[in-house]
């Protein structure tokens, strides 16, 4: 593997069908993955940025923003396909997304370890994002039945109530106050083991 030949660009439309079939299918469960449907419609509006890391002319991976207000963006997935896991190539792809964007604030969500289905797995991926760089916020969320620990990056700290304020912008360009107001909570208000529901638009 020679990272120097790797570079993070923007996928075509087959390449993007192709990724979200063969790697973010198999690495998110249904409730925390979009309809590809809906990526596509939110590419073409400006509104996100599917960017996949090329070895060559091969795809080794894929970090997916969501855009919100200038300089502020939602790192929706971050997914290394199966055969180069392990390799250290998640922490690298995060690094190349992070230059990509340096004056910006990116916020992600990570899956709270009291409510994973997957305990383990949980605390190896927020492990994973404080070692790279990440802070961690001082609120939960819950989004579409699935409870999550808010972490960020950004030159400097920031205060609870932007990032907040900025995150709920980012899915209320995106939803209608009806649905914001059933399917997401940001911050989490409610106390207890969420009910997943189906992600939708």
């Amino acid at each position: 593997m020679n990272r120097d030949t790797m570079n993070l660009r923007t996928p075509t439309a087959d390449e993007l069908r192709f990724v979200y079939d063969r790697d973010l299918s198999e690495a998110f469960p249904p409730q925390e993955l979009k309809p590809l449907r809906n990526i596509v419609d939110m590419t073409r509006r400006g509104k996100y940025a599917p960017l996949c890391l090329y070895d060559g002319a091969e795809i080794a991976g894929e970090c997916f923003l969501w855009l919100g207000r200038p300089g502020w963006m939602l790192l929706d997935y971050l997914c290394v396909t199966h055969s180069r896991r392990n390799t250290g190539l998640g922490a690298y792809m995060l690094q190349v997304m992070l230059n990509k964007y340096p004056d910006g604030v990116i916020i992600g969500e990570v899956e709270a370890v009291e409510h994973a289905p997957d305990p383990a797995m949980a605390a190896r991926r927020m492990g994973f994002y404080l070692r790279n760089g990440a802070r961690l916020a001082g609120f939960d969320t819950e989004i579409f039945g699935v409870h999550y620990k808010t972490i960020y990056w950004s030159r400097t700290p920031r205060p609870d109530a932007e990032i907040c304020r900025e995150h709920a912008a980012i899915y209320k360009t995106s939803f209608t106050p009806d649905k914001y107001g059933r399917y997401i909570q940001i911050p989490r208000r409610t106390t207890g083991a969420p009910s997943p529901v189906k992600w939708e638009a």
